[in-house]
């Protein structure tokens, strides 16, 4: 078994501010619906430069002290996608939306009134439980079955 695998490395950020979640109203086909905001790792970039990077990028924020609370994972061809996942409450700057799709504050009471990405209750779990820390998909019977772990 080889230990070489095609890896994509990727973050997303929780970001908060009270009872507010920052969540993006994604526009692309593929993972449509109100998410957290992220994207890929350059190369040669650490990770946490990654999340801060990418947080100013697609909100114009500059965020402080990210915490790394999680990782989520799934497979691709010959190998897997890896989801850094953040926490954040300090940062600094103008809110602005990008091209990506449209920011909004939301109060956490009222998230279940919005149409998330697939996935995003899991994905909310792990990164706010003290218990968990891998999200992770796995196909069994051509079937792609969650694992919170």
């Amino acid at each position: 078994m080889s230990k070489v695998e095609n890896v994509e490395l990727t973050v997303l950020c929780l970001v908060t501010q009270g009872n507010q979640i920052l969540l993006q109203n994604r526009v692309k086909r593929d993972w449509r619906g109100y998410t957290l905001p992220g994207g890929h790792v350059e190369k040669g970039e650490s990770i946490v430069e990654a999340v801060i990077r990418e947080m100013r990028e697609e909100t114009g924020l500059t965020i402080l002290h990210p915490t790394l609370c999680g990782v989520k994972q799934f497979p691709i061809e010959e190998g897997r996608y890896i989801v850094f996942l953040f926490k954040c409450h300090e940062f600094t700057g103008e809110l602005v939306s990008s091209s990506e799709g449209e920011m909004e504050w939301i109060d956490r009471a009222r998230l279940e009134e919005y149409t998330t990405v697939d996935d995003f209750m899991e994905l909310l779990q792990v990164m706010e439980s003290d218990d968990l820390n891998e999200f992770i998909y796995v196909i069994e019977n051509e079937e792609w079955k969650v694992i919170l772990k």
